[in-house]
């Protein structure tokens, strides 16, 4: 018996370490090859930060990667309020009227992005506005809002419906109730909403590909015109954007378990103050 499951959990380690080779080993080999001398993206022949210098010195890659970032917070910060807004204001609507909402945010969400990129193209197109910058990011406030609201409702479904009511009972105003009491004890909730819609905005292809125009491109449209002829800058590109991300997970992961432990040591400070007392 002991065999047996010693096996299985030798299988369940190599199934895992495969599937994270899987993963994990495209993302190493683009991270090396973008400091390659050469051109080659299947021969390393020498360290150098050739391609790094050239993407810095390529304005339209830099022109891309702001419209990227400037769409994606932008997006965000809209979609996060809409969100928010929405899934409170869901808690106390009518049962009918929520299951109505509800299943109409997840349409966008279960949607092919095709579909919806058509959808949006035809729609600007029918409203004759010109396609560019506002579009695309009128187009991703669209497809972040539904993740924010899914992500915020359920934190929102969890509270006491009492709490604001006895907050505005106690002299709050519904703006103090709102922002002390109410978004404090869902900002887990936001938190994701944000990370979550930042990450669809800045990833998007294939919406902003069909709602963009007159030359505004993210970073996903130049890395798939890179892809066209062999440019190792798209290596370069890349491996900042994964640095990026891989930073902004662990000071997402790491901050909170810091702010955590200081106030776990707080409060066993406070304990041993009030015991000496």
């Amino acid at each position: 018996m002991r065999k047996k499951h010693g096996h299985r959990k030798l299988g369940a380690g190599l199934y895992i370490a495969l599937c994270f080779l899987f993963l994990y080993l495209p993302i190493l080999v683009t991270m090396i090859f973008s400091f390659n001398s050469s051109k080659s993206l299947t021969k390393f022949e020498g360290f150098s930060l050739m391609w790094y210098e050239r993407l810095f010195s390529d304005s339209e890659i830099m022109e891309a990667v702001y419209v990227s970032l400037s769409v994606a917070l932008l997006a965000t910060l809209i979609s996060t309020i809409l969100g928010t807004i929405t899934a409170i204001g869901l808690s106390k609507s009518r049962k009918l009227l929520k299951e109505v909402i509800v299943n109409i945010n997840n349409v966008p969400i279960m949607n092919p992005d095709i579909v919806t990129a058509i959808g949006l193209m035809i729609l600007f197109s029918s409203m004759k506005i010109e396609k560019g910058y506002l579009t695309m990011l009128l187009a991703h406030i669209a497809f972040c809002t539904p993740y924010v609201i899914t992500s915020v409702y359920p934190k929102v479904r969890s509270l006491d419906p009492s709490i604001a009511n006895a907050a505005m009972d106690l002299g709050a105003t519904p703006f103090q109730a709102l922002t002390k009491v109410i978004l404090p004890m869902i900002k887990e909730g936001i938190f994701a909403g944000v990370l979550l819609a930042f990450t669809m905005s800045f990833d998007d292809f294939v919406i902003s590909y069909f709602v963009t125009g007159n030359g505004v491109k993210n970073i996903s449209i130049i890395v798939y015109n890179m892809t066209k002829r062999t440019n190792p800058t798209i290596n370069a590109l890349s491996t900042i954007v994964i640095v990026v991300i891989m930073v902004t997970l662990v000071i997402v992961n790491v901050v909170p378990a810091i702010n955590k432990k200081k106030n776990k040591k707080k409060m066993a400070l406070e304990l041993e103050n009030m015991n000496h007392i």
